[in-house]
């Protein structure tokens, strides 16, 4: 029992970071623009079908195997990401900034489908899955006789790394700053001379950087890529930005935790559990939303009618 509580342990800390990057990008996009940018799931997935392009591109051109060139791929795919991410706010997103928040949501939702149908006909055999390695391999150590892989470490390690350096973006640089004050009121900003689309620009940059981080080790930890995982990611990342309050970056962090809390007790502990996971998961979202609408940890917004 004590073997199976440690390896489950493992697994909810593991698969909360994962999530709790995904839904920091939530987080940051809506703290910043206030509107709900539905296709992240959709734009992070990209990742992991650039970096085994990428990878099997340089192995076919400079003849060594495509996981040699895995590492340099992965650092590709999370620029282009980024990149990516900067340019569909240019192109669409930053025309419904100012539009009712409906219209922005189904904008974003038509996105995502758009980015799925994309991979699906562009990527060879997108219909099919495709296997996605394990971008590290091993056991690191043992707790009371159960292994902890690299992998394990790796993803708690890459995420604590993440947050602390964007605490430290946020707080310490003066584009960070700049972020945190067109979030706290954009029109106070602009009238500071902050420039909203330079701030823009910056936040879809690093969202969809760590939003590719965690496409790249969602695929890696399912050892799977499907064309259609961006609409399953984006669902539970924005979901644990609900639970834990969009905006809230902490917030983000507990609700990942929350959610993969959840999925872990339902698979170990009742009865075909790996099948009704994301009820539970989803129930727990509905209640958050009907008891605590704000989140755990966000701040109910007053606004004058």
């Amino acid at each position: 029992m004590t073997e199976l509580l440690v390896q489950q342990l493992v697994n909810w800390i593991t698969l909360g970071s994962i999530y709790a990057l995904l839904a920091i990008g939530f987080s940051l996009i809506f703290g910043v623009l206030n509107v709900i940018h539905f296709s992240h799931g959709d734009v992070a997935m990209t990742a992991p079908f650039i970096a085994l392009a990428v990878a099997q591109a340089l192995a076919t051109a400079l003849g060594a195997s495509a996981p040699a060139w895995l590492i340099l791929a992965v650092v590709a795919a999370v620029l282009c990401v980024g990149l990516i991410g900067v340019a569909l706010d240019r192109a669409i997103i930053r025309r419904f900034r100012d539009a009712p928040a409906m219209m922005a949501l189904v904008a974003t939702v038509a996105l995502g489908i758009v980015i799925r149908e994309l991979i699906r006909h562009l990527y060879p055999q997108g219909s099919n899955p495709h296997a996605f390695p394990r971008l590290v391999s091993g056991v690191a150590f043992e707790v009371v006789g159960v292994p902890v892989s690299w992998f394990a470490v790796t993803v708690v390690g890459l995420t604590s790394l993440l947050v602390a350096l964007l605490v430290v973006f946020l707080h310490k640089t003066p584009l960070g700053l700049r972020i945190r004050a067109a979030s706290e009121d954009r029109i106070v900003a602009r009238m500071m001379g902050i420039s909203d689309a330079h701030v823009f620009r910056a936040t879809f940059l690093v969202a969809s950087a760590i939003g590719a981080i965690a496409g790249l080790l969602f695929a890696s930890y399912a050892g799977v890529m499907r064309f259609d995982f961006g609409v399953m990611a984006g669902l539970l990342g924005f979901s644990a930005a609900v639970i834990g309050g969009l905006g809230s970056m902490p917030g983000a962090i507990v609700g990942g935790l929350i959610i993969a809390g959840i999925e872990v007790l339902a698979q170990t502990f009742v009865p075909e559990g790996a099948s009704y996971r994301l009820v539970f998961v989803f129930l727990l979202v509905i209640v958050v939303l009907i008891f605590r609408p704000a989140g755990l940890l966000g701040r109910t917004i007053m606004e004058k009618v």
